[in-house]
């Protein structure tokens, strides 16, 4: 076996050490070192409103003292639900400076997954934007839930658009009237009530939580991943290092990425207190929007998922745009397939690359190079203090030569405690301090990592293992495709065949009979899909990233329908 961490050395950036030097201090004072270096710059533009650094720090310790006086102790759990806002990066760091732990809810969460998770973390307060209140009014009862602090998207917008906003509500119905409640509390109400005062903690980083990430319970039960606060803040300052040329309190992060999803907890709001660049709220991603703030508010780094840069590139007036100002793109959640690359980077003249990451893991774990050796279709190399080794799918004990496929495993600063009470399940995930991140990949004579495909997707069709990723990156070859997707289906003789679900270019009607002979040329013949149905979109997860389970179980309900 070569010396892997000696060949990941030599394929750091030129500036990167192998070992980082990591404050030990606790994730929320990032934001206090960030305003005290920076007071002055902007920390967060949301629809034309703007915080500095040193408002978002006076009212994250309002906030903060407010949960202290409301008997939120060091070690309790707060959940947070809001989208991207101003209010979501105050409550984090709120929650934090409080000494309690951040749970992060996925505003699309629907009763049962509210009532799961809020019992799970056992929560007791709750941050919540009033559109969602409904919900949780609907299972508080049968949960540990005490206090609900409420607040609207018009509070932190700019006049006139916060006098408009509630007529605009009104008319779309979803004006909320929030009851009366001696256990409800509205977030300005508080931050206009209490002094900037919080609490003062004395926090060991390496063993206090920091929050709990619950996973997307794609292969079961969704569990809470234990993040410290070093797990995070390591996580952050390895993003920070890895991109060469930052200027510290100049840049400015697109953020369209959830904040509830430890992607972009990491990748734009960690790293934006980390080398004081502001955020560029996006509530949701829609392209049109993301374009206007980009030409707006040019942010420089632009972390996302490979939809949204084929929805930039696709999109029938992208060069209408001045998307100059990006200079760097860190692509994670899918494949990134190469034409999306070559094209964004044509088109902006930053740099677009692949990472790898899963919330395990706070979340990333690799990524190629911003400016030296990239290889198309790898996620690159470990970030530095993080190591990675192939091991065989069957035991997880033997470690796989070059080239051989098998599972991807890590060990590293940024990877979790555990499980929130599952120690069976942390026993299965973490083995002698490595994380098995239940990925199929190999590593070639570089050191590079490529992703084959999730062990639960692999496709076995005639005793062949096919992995949906290859076939996936050959159908994004054919210039009338925009998107796709593989999955596995029955089949009376070879057990599985591939199935593919394909969403064409806007102007553009390809036959299934040209895309199945297009995939004849380039790939075996046990891997070409037996039947392709299209679509006018793929089901995606909120950090954009297709859902073939979806699509898998919509497949399985229309056959069990048919038999």
């Amino acid at each position: 076996m070569p010396d892997f961490e000696k060949l990941w050395q030599t394929n750091y950036p030129d500036h990167l050490k192998r070992s980082l030097d990591y404050p030990d201090i606790p994730v929320h004072e990032l934001l206090e070192r960030a305003a005290k270096n920076y007071p002055d710059t902007i920390a967060t533009i949301f629809m034309g409103g703007k915080l500095t650094f040193s408002q978002l720090l006076e009212k994250s310790y309002r906030l903060a003292t407010a949960l202290h006086d409301l008997g939120v102790k060091k070690g309790d759990r707060v959940a947070i639900m809001l989208p991207n806002c101003p209010q979501a990066v105050i409550a984090f760091n709120a929650v934090l400076k409080a000494g309690a732990v951040a749970v992060q809810f996925n505003p699309l969460y629907v009763e049962r997954e509210i009532e799961y998770q809020l019992k799970d973390s056992g929560a007791k307060v709750m941050i919540v934007l009033d559109l969602l209140y409904g919900r949780i009014s609907k299972v508080r009862g049968a949960t540990a839930l005490e206090k609900v602090i409420w607040t609207s998207v018009k509070d932190f917008l700019p006049f006139p658009l916060n006098k408009l906003y509630p007529i605009k509500a009104k008319k779309q119905g979803q004006l909320v009237h929030i009851p009366p409640s001696p256990n409800d509390l509205q977030f300005v109400d508080l931050l206009a009530k209490y002094e900037p005062k919080p609490p003062s903690y004395e926090f060991k980083p390496s063993e206090d939580l920091c929050c709990l990430q619950y996973t997307g319970g794609t292969t079961g039960v969704s569990k809470g991943c234990m993040l410290t606060h070093r797990n995070l803040l390591v996580n952050a300052w390895q993003v920070s290092n890895w991109m060469p040329g930052l200027r510290h309190g100049q840049e400015r992060v697109m953020t369209a990425l959830p904040l509830f999803h430890s992607y972009a907890m990491t990748t734009c709001m960690n790293l934006g207190a980390a080398i004081g660049a502001g955020m560029v709220l996006m509530p949701r991603f829609i392209v049109d929007d993301v374009l206007k703030a980009i030409q707006k508010w040019k942010p420089s780094l632009f972390p996302g998922a490979p939809t949204m840069y084929i929805a930039v590139i696709n999109h029938p007036d992208v060069k209408k745009y001045d998307l100059k100002s990006i200079k760097a793109c860190l692509s994670g959640a899918a494949a990134l397939p190469l034409e999306v690359q070559k094209t964004f980077e044509e088109l902006t003249g930053g740099r677009l690359v692949e990472g790898y990451g899963l919330s395990e893991a706070s979340p990333v774990t690799h990524c190629s190079a911003i400016y030296g050796l990239r290889k198309p279709g790898s996620i690159g190399v470990p970030f530095p203090d993080t190591v990675s080794k192939i091991m065989d799918i069957e035991t997880g004990k033997k470690e796989m030569p070059i080239g051989e496929a098998g599972e991807v495993v890590i060990k590293g600063p940024q990877v979790m405690k555990g499980y929130w009470n599952r120690p069976d399940e942390t026993a299965v995930t973490l083995r002698d301090g490595w994380l098995y991140t239940g990925d199929i990949g190999k590593m070639d004579e570089d050191g590079y990592t490529f992703i084959v495909d999730r062990k639960k997707e692999m496709i076995i069709a005639g005793g062949y293992n096919i992995y949906p990723r290859e076939i996936e990156e050959v159908l994004f070859e054919h210039p009338k495709i925009q998107e796709a997707a593989a999955i596995g289906v029955p089949d009376e003789y070879r057990g599985e065949t591939v199935k593919i679900f394909v969403v064409p270019k806007p102007g553009e009607q390809p036959t299934a009979e040209e895309i199945i002979s297009f995939c004849k040329e380039k790939l075996a013949k046990y891997k070409v899909p037996k039947f392709v149905e299209f679509r006018s979109e793929l089901p995606k997860s909120i950090i954009g990233k297709v859902l073939r389970r979806v699509l898998a179980e919509e497949e399985k309900k229309k056959r069990e329908a048919v038999s």
